[in-house]
């Protein structure tokens, strides 16, 4: 593998960002707070502090066709606008399918130093 990259987060983004990764040859580790991807997709009936997250009845206002990865389409059975749960059983089926969820450290957060993340790698920590 390659250089070492921190990402933060395991949304659409970092999703993304962890395959690309992989495809130039990197080694990404990603740093999810939470103890499961989709970011703000993840709906939760009790808000958390610092979380954002849809709301029950939430449905995409872009077509399935616009919202999907270029390399990963929506399934055809899916409706055209779709609702969040459809949405986050999508960025699963992705992560499984590219091998991504093996890059991910759930439940790891930021500590409250200011506005900064600190990601402790072997005897170091590093401050982003």
């Amino acid at each position: 593998m390659g250089r070492k990259v921190a990402i933060i987060g395991a949304g659409v983004s970092g999703l993304a960002s962890i395959k690309c990764c992989l495809e130039e040859g990197l080694e990404p580790t990603c740093f999810e707070k939470n103890e499961a991807i989709g970011g703000l997709w993840q709906f939760t009936d009790i808000p958390e502090k610092g979380r954002t997250s849809v709301y029950r009845s939430v449905v995409s206002n872009t077509s399935k066709e616009m919202t999907c990865f270029s390399d990963f389409p929506f399934p055809e059975s899916y409706p055209n606008y779709l609702h969040h749960s459809l949405v986050l059983e999508y960025l699963k089926d992705y992560a499984k399918h590219f091998h991504l969820l093996d890059c991910i450290q759930f439940k790891n957060h930021r500590t409250e130093r200011d506005l900064f993340w600190v990601i402790p790698h072997k005897n170091m920590e590093f401050t982003i």
